[in-house]
């Protein structure tokens, strides 16, 4: 079961959505801004993840036209801290694993699967 919640979770999108509804409720619309370059299709395939899994609230208001709010769960707001985590941690070491990444092509040790 962990390697189906981790695929769902090294999901970029996934990633940058939960990040987005950090600060509180959000629309669909506000989502799409937010978060830079997310197709709409892949907005709603994301959303419906985090919501199957408990990590995002949907909330309809009965107005014309309807109105939907997204927000994050407990279980959402907890992920949403460990992303955090993550991003301090990959900014702190980002100059280390560029100079290694250097070093690597620099002395030709690229796999052939990472090489352009």
């Amino acid at each position: 079961m962990s390697h189906t919640v981790l695929e769902m979770l090294a999901s970029k999108w996934v990633y940058l959505v939960v990040g987005a509804l950090k600060p509180g409720r959000r629309r669909y619309g506000e989502l799409q801004r937010k978060v830079e370059g997310i197709t709409p299709k892949m907005l709603t395939q994301t959303l419906r993840i985090l919501e199957r899994d408990g990590l995002v609230r949907r909330e309809i208001f009965p107005v014309i036209p309807p109105r939907v709010e997204y927000e994050l769960t407990d279980l959402g707001r907890n992920l949403s801290d460990l992303l955090n985590q993550i991003r301090v941690w990959a900014e702190r070491h980002a100059p280390e694993i560029r100079d290694s990444r250097a070093q690597s092509l620099a002395g030709g040790d690229e796999p052939a699967e990472f090489r352009a």
